[in-house]
């Protein structure tokens, strides 16, 4: 089987293929600004029919083609991958492929009813957003009045599940919440949970970024550091996003990705596979390679294989490197179809 080959496949950079983020649903029930802003996503905004999004065992097959060209780490994303139904049953198929690192991004929001089934069915990880602990600047950003003690009941949820570590994501964007920054850093810094923060980036077209709206991950780091000490930490594996920190004084430890200020294409091992089975090479890719209609069609594993290795052979993203120098004006998917 194609599973069985195991090759390392590198891009036209040099770069392996080794992470697979695959989006189950282009739906959400948040409306962040900086991924799905309401002004576009609005009652009127027309989501991908139920036919066209990817079947579980579609998802399966893919992934099962992936790990077979080196993939070992697969992360479920959404939009909000929890709207899916009967998601613990696609968790629970992929699970059966030995040696899989899979894991989960969500807002939250429905884990409280979820963190168990998921678990049950093999999950190992989930990552949960929260950009802020003030109750009314995360209501204002993710603009549906949603509170932070409802964010928090899911994490508490997945951690008694044997969802942990959890990891937690807070997207900083200035003159909204970069003034909660320490607040978060220290609510969770002996914890057991893994904070990161993220530089607001700009991906896709429809959130408005600008450059000043930035906080940096070394303001927010001097920001932690003036009242919490901190020392850095090796990254783990080659490609690992977040730039590590640990506390000198306590047990906790924090992340900071800085796609924006200081880039790391040069390491980036991760492809993205669209709720309706495009694959997108980059988070800032203007186009993507459609999966689907050769999944549905009479294609073999080996023709979708080769598809798959033509297009990551082909592969010179390096967008966070160029960006404003090359990039101005240039169309880009919505985070909110291929995750984040």
């Amino acid at each position: 089987m194609a599973e069985a080959q195991d090759e390392m496949l590198t891009d036209r950079r040099g770069r392996p293929l080794r992470d697979l983020r695959v989006s189950v649903t282009d739906r959400c029930n948040f409306r962040c600004g900086y991924c799905m802003p309401r002004e576009v996503f609005g009652d009127a905004h027309e989501f991908l029919p139920r036919e066209q999004i990817l079947t579980f065992e579609e998802i399966t097959r893919v992934v099962r083609l992936f790990f077979g060209l080196g993939v070992r780490k697969v992360r479920l994303t959404g939009g909000e991958p929890l709207l899916r139904q009967d998601l613990p049953d696609l968790v629970r198929m992929l699970c059966a492929i030995p040696d899989l690192d899979l894991a989960l991004t969500t807002n939250g929001s429905l884990l409280p009813q979820q963190a168990q089934a998921l678990a049950d069915a093999g999950l190992g990880r989930v990552t949960v957003s929260l950009d802020s602990l003030d109750d009314n600047v995360f209501r204002a950003m993710n603009d549906v009045r949603f509170s932070v003690a409802r964010v928090l009941e899911g994490i508490d949820a997945a951690a008694a599940a044997g969802l942990q570590p959890v990891k937690i994501n807070a997207v900083v964007r200035r003159g909204m919440n970069d003034q909660t920054v320490v607040e978060l850093a220290r609510h969770f810094k002996d914890s057991g949970h893994v904070l990161r923060f993220i530089e607001y980036m700009d991906v896709g077209t429809t959130n408005g970024w600008r450059l000043g709206q930035v906080v940096s991950g070394k303001e927010i780091l001097d920001l932690i550091n003036a009242e919490m000490p901190l020392e850095p930490v090796d990254s783990a594996y080659r490609g690992e996003v977040a730039k590590r920190w640990r506390y000198v004084e306590g047990t906790g430890e924090l992340g900071v990705i800085t796609s924006v200020t200081r880039p790391f294409c040069g390491d980036c091992t991760r492809a993205r596979l669209s709720a309706e089975g495009k694959l997108y090479t980059c988070l800032f890719a203007a186009f993507g390679t459609d999966l689907k209609d050769v999944l549905r069609g009479d294609a073999g594993d080996e023709e979708i294989v080769a598809l798959v290795k033509k297009t990551w052979g082909m592969r010179r993203d390096r967008y966070s490197d160029v960006r404003a120098e090359e990039t101005a004006g240039l169309d880009r998917i919505e985070m909110s179809y291929i995750g984040g």
